[in-house]
């Protein structure tokens, strides 16, 4: 016998690669998970890959939405900017298009959108920029208009020290990792690891994003949307359904400065996952796709 949930779900179809482009005319690499009319774009944290969305797009493909995971400029299979800008306001204006771009396309459908870290500073800020009401919902993952210094530092850090050096194999980017996060413990199997590295000419893994993201003449903290202020602005502008998914155990985001976002944003919504840090998906997919799911829901109750 089957339950409810199951007689839901609908014969999902493996992704297409899609291209869309940038504001700067850039190249950025899609994987298009096509059901229904309704479309959820997904962006990445910095320093990751769409691929970090891979099990949440097919969650909710299977439950009738058209899932987009995206790689951010400078990532992935995207392109690296010529001139090097990969400023927070960049990658804030590249969400904007793709998402103006679905919206003309759909005959003025708006996507839902769900962004961590970067990626959800980015969405946040093109939201606020476009004057208008681009997303139809918004997903934040663990991300605040103010976030603890001391995390940011910490990460950057990690990020910066093997980004030149890289590592010779895979088993010894998994032993740093799982340095890093001891909490996640080391995978059994490497394949998701192999998506968030390439291997160079002289034999060894590095990170697959630019390096020019942290040490290029326009890194990722600089730009106006470094300012608490502004991004502080930008939440209070906040009128469209928001959903607020928090680790537990962050380094970046405290409980207060969920309180003060909540605060800020009356009518969103907390979801504070326990047993997971910042990488809230990676950490405790489970109980992410539950509060996802379970936000989806209640906007189609409307």
């Amino acid at each position: 016998m089957t339950t409810e949930a199951e007689e839901k779900r609908i014969e999902t179809a493996s992704p297409v690669k899609r291209d869309f482009t940038g504001v700067q005319g850039n190249r950025l690499a899609a994987s298009v998970y096509e059901a229904g009319e309704k479309t959820i774009l997904f962006f990445h944290g910095g320093g990751q890959t769409r691929h970090a969305w891979d099990n949440a797009a097919r969650a909710v493909q299977s439950e009738g939405y058209t899932a987009i995971t995206v790689d951010l400029r400078g990532h992935g299979d995207s392109d690296w900017i010529a001139d090097q800008r990969y400023a927070f306001d960049d990658y804030a204006a590249d969400v904007g298009a793709i998402s103006r771009h679905l919206s003309e396309a759909s005959g003025g459908k708006r996507p839902i959108v769900v962004g961590a870290s970067l990626g959800g500073i980015s969405s946040l800020v093109a939201q606020y920029e476009s004057g208008q009401t681009l997303f139809s919902a918004l997903v934040l993952v663990d991300v605040t208009p103010r976030m603890r210094r001391d995390g940011v530092d910490r990460i950057l850090g990690f990020m910066s020290d093997r980004m030149e050096e890289g590592f010779g194999s895979l088993e010894e980017a998994a032993d740093t990792i799982a340095a890093y996060l001891p909490n996640r413990g080391r995978p059994k199997s490497l394949d998701g690891l192999s998506k968030n590295l390439r291997l160079g000419d002289d034999g060894r893994y590095r990170w697959h994003w630019d390096p020019a993201f942290i040490n290029g003449p326009h890194p990722v903290n600089s730009g106006k949307l470094r300012s608490d202020d502004f991004r502080m602005s930008a939440t209070r502008a906040l009128t469209i359904p928001t959903l607020l998914v928090r680790g537990r155990q962050s380094e970046l985001v405290s409980e207060e400065h969920a309180e003060e976002f909540l605060e800020l944003v009356p009518h969103a919504k907390l979801a504070d996952v326990s047993g997971a840090g910042h990488m809230v998906a990676g950490d405790r997919n489970d109980i992410f796709l539950r509060a996802i799911l379970e936000f989806l829901n209640d906007l189609d109750d409307r």
